[in-house]
């Protein structure tokens, strides 16, 4: 894992990240890509950026809160009784394993993940 050392820091909105296309199987339309990096590992939790480029996408989630840096998305879910999620710079929210989700990226969004 490339991270981050203890007793440094990095600035998570410049940080570099290349990303890569989505399986094909997970995307419902446009072209969009992700990229990963994680920055540090906490007895068993993953602390990373994730980014996600315009388009839609779904997914099966880990357990997980991240904060999003940049950018706005739609999360839907496939639980009816779950509200549709408008989230933008500053949002935080909490995701649970195996949830299924659909991300409509309009704005290339950025997040720090804690899973």
């Amino acid at each position: 894992m490339t991270g981050i050392a203890a007793g440094t820091g990095v600035d998570a909105t410049a940080l570099a990240l290349a990303h890569e296309p989505l399986p094909a199987d997970s995307v419902l339309s446009g072209e969009p890509t992700t990229a990963l990096h994680p920055l540090a590992r906490v007895g068993r939790t993953e602390v990373g950026i994730w980014e996600m480029s315009p388009g839609t996408a779904s997914d099966t989630e880990v357990d997980e809160v991240f904060v999003v840096l940049s950018g706005r998305a739609r999360i839907a879910f496939e639980d009816p009784a779950l509200p549709d999620l408008e989230v933008g710079p500053g949002s935080v929210v909490r995701l649970a394993e195996g949830m299924r989700t659909v991300w409509r990226v309009t704005e290339t969004l950025r997040k720090v993940y804690v899973a």
